[in-house]
């Protein structure tokens, strides 16, 4: 958590002896990271000046920290940065003699840091806080920092064993001569003591880097698979950032350190071959997850009907060069779906152009195979049980290919599977389809059994789909309110009690049963309304003009009181896709009566639109509860019609009401 370099304006003064490292502030934002995480990544605490034995560990961090600044310098590109480095890398000198007094003195400088921390406020701290992205990129750099730490040691570990190979033999020849050099021999043991403390330091960092990556890549295939979730879920509406890039970045990050680190192991010989293993078949895990469907097909699919989708392949630019890759497409059933690793079977559709060749997009540095111009030509069905339609099935397209990786010797099969789709064979089925496609899309669960979904749901589940899909649909900021989910509770439950919060509804009751005293299911209605609304009625809900889901009694109740002429717009209880206007008007007798004229549908509106249409009817002069009608309607209404130069007459539509 600690930032230490990062931090150092809110530290007190610190000794002269470590003031170079706190013009490491005055560096880039980068390099003061790479510094700090590396200096934080090593175990400080123990360090004290009586343990006179820990004095050759101070010397090698002491080395190893020098090192890193003398490399940050070289590759730094700023000319003024490489000198501030290497002038810090020089002032570090100075500890050679008294290495374990650099260390105790770094030591001191981390506790008061936490002491530090522990003062600061929530809200100070949060200003040091990282969101989630930040810490995936911090975890990641930490890796590289101790992957570059590993390469260090092992350069440093060379040169000291042939410094030691030299004096070895300078040794033996001294002994051959009758000389014998108790200074040279204890040099030979303190240069031993050096190479097997930094041999020991280096596996144990290697098994560490292998932890790290393995961190790392669990944290990649989790966020890779929420990417996946928040794109199965915009189908209802929610929120969705298909950008991939990051995603990229991080796996190419960890396909270059997987690399590096197998490369380490391999100079090392037959004592890493459990690390290798693991570094296997993590290298195998992240090379076959990368395969993305970047753009779903439609999820509801009409077998003769073009269609397109597009694979993307995130390490894209780690294919070897040479024989092009070709991506295969197919439609798996259910049970296929359940079987990905075994065998598929028999194919149960026809599918046409089914091949796309992975290829790389310099400009958006991107690898894709886009399948343009798809049909299904003919499906095979599974046997339905009960009451199942066609248009409760799943599929799915599965893409798969066989790639090669550059730094890998074999091949590896990948494949991915896309979100279900419905197959329909008649535009009449699109309705019902699309229902079966929203229940998996909103209430699937992360890592199921494809394409397993819940029978019920809760009435809060429901009406948070439905508002997020009415919106998204109708592309309004305007959502339901309370008002609205108890009336469309009532409908979908056919009851009229006051509290739906513990009630669950399924599937039957969403699109199966059709409703009281209708022909049509509740799904069925509620789509229609949308499409209603978002062709013709979309600028009037989102003012607030369209009262909207609104049953009977509740009308009555709230209009009771209201002047002759007060009216709301409502949709439509018993036609599919109607919206109507309920007025208050008078009696014979001096009374009151709510009247509501015949639905206005699609086609109705297509021919003259709904603000025409309440200019035409002079019954109806408020809008509920009070609002002149002219006034508030007045910018929908057509501007009036210009006489032709022909001569002719110029007739209009008019709406009435009645007889």
């Amino acid at each position: 958590m600690a930032q230490w370099l990062q931090m150092a304006q809110i530290l007190p003064t610190q000794p002269d002896e470590v003031s170079s490292l706190y013009t490491l502030n005055t560096l880039p934002i980068e390099v003061r990271h790479y510094a700090a995480a590396w200096i934080e990544s090593q175990r400080w605490e123990d360090f004290a000046l009586e343990k006179l034995e820990q004095e050759s560990q101070a010397q090698v961090l002491l080395d190893q920290i020098i090192n890193v600044l003398q490399l940050l310098a070289q590759q730094n590109t700023n000319v003024v940065d490489r000198m501030k480095l290497m002038q810090i890398s020089r002032n570090m000198s100075m500890f050679q003699q008294q290495p374990l007094q650099f260390a105790v003195i770094v030591r001191d400088i981390l506790r008061r840091e936490k002491v530090l921390i522990t003062r600061v406020s929530d809200t100070d701290f949060m200003a040091f806080a990282c969101g989630p992205e930040d810490k995936n990129q911090q975890d990641v750099d930490h890796l590289e920092l101790k992957v570059l730490e590993v390469q260090e040691i092992r350069k440093q570990m060379h040169q000291l064993q042939e410094e030691l190979n030299w004096e070895r033999q300078n040794h033996e020849s001294l002994q051959q001569g009758g000389t014998h050099t108790r200074t040279l021999q204890k040099h030979i043991q303190q240069l031993e003591f050096k190479v097997n403390t930094m041999s020991t330091n280096h596996f144990q960092l290697l098994k560490d880097c292998v932890d790290c990556l393995d961190c790392c890549q669990t944290g990649f295939i989790s966020k890779l698979k929420a990417w996946r979730c928040e794109q199965h879920k915009a189908a209802i509406g929610l929120p969705f950032d298909d950008n991939l890039n990051p995603l990229q970045t991080w796996c190419e990050q960890l396909l270059a350190m997987n690399g590096k680190l197998r490369q380490e192991l391999m100079l090392i010989g037959d004592q890493t071959l459990d690390l290798q293993e693991r570094l296997r078949q993590l290298l195998q895990t992240v090379i076959e997850s990368s395969l993305v469907v970047d753009k779903q097909p439609p999820q509801v699919i009409k077998t003769q009907s073009k269609f397109s989708t597009t694979v993307r392949y995130l390490l894209g630019e780690k294919v070897a060069p040479g024989k092009p890759v070709v991506l295969k497409a197919q439609i798996v059933n259910e049970l296929q779906a359940r079987n990905l690793g075994g065998m598929l079977g028999e194919n149960v559709a026809e599918l046409i152009n089914n091949s796309a060749i992975l290829e790389h997009n310099t400009t958006s540095k991107s690898t894709c195979a886009t399948f343009r111009n798809m049909s299904i030509k003919k499906i095979k069905r599974a046997d339905r049980k009960g009451t199942e339609s066609v248009t409760e099935e799943k599929f799915a397209l599965l893409f798969s290919t066989e790639i090669n990786i550059t730094g890998c010797d074999t091949p590896y099969r990948i494949q991915m599977i896309s979100q279900p789709v419905v197959v329909i064979v008649h535009g009449s089925q699109d309705n019902s389809a699309v229902a079966t496609i929203i229940w998996d899309c909103a209430f699937s669960e992360p890592d199921r059994v494809p394409f397993m979904v819940p029978e019920r749901v809760s009435w809060r589940m429901m009406y948070n789909t439905l508002n997020s899909k009415f919106t998204s649909e109708v592309q309004t900021k305007h959502n339901l309110d309370q008002y609205h989910q108890h009336f469309l509770a009532q409908k979908i439950f056919n009851n009229c009690v006051d509290d739906f919060s513990n009630m669950m509804v399924s599937w039957f009751q969403f699109n199966k049963e059709v409703l009281p005293g209708r022909t049509f299911t509740f799904w069925q209605w509620f789509e229609g309304v949308i499409e209603l609304t978002k062709k013709h009625l979309r600028t009037y809900w989102s003012e607030g003009l369209i009262f909207g889901f609104i049953g009977k009694q509740h009308l009555h109740l709230i209009l009771q009181n209201s002047p002759n002429g007060t009216f709301l717009l409502r949709f439509s209880d018993s036609e599919i896709g109607g919206i109507t206007i309920a007025y208050v008007s008078a009696t014979e007798n001096g009374g009151q009566k709510i009247q509501n004229i015949q639905p206005f549908t699609k086609r109705d509106l297509e021919i003259r639109s709904l603000g025409d249409r309440i200019c035409d009817i002079d019954d109806i002069m408020y809008l509920y509860p009070a609002c002149p009608k002219h006034e508030v309607f007045k910018k929908y209404y057509s501007e009036p019609q210009v006489p032709t130069t022909a001569g002719y007459i110029p007739v209009s539509l008019q709406t009435k009401v009645g007889m």
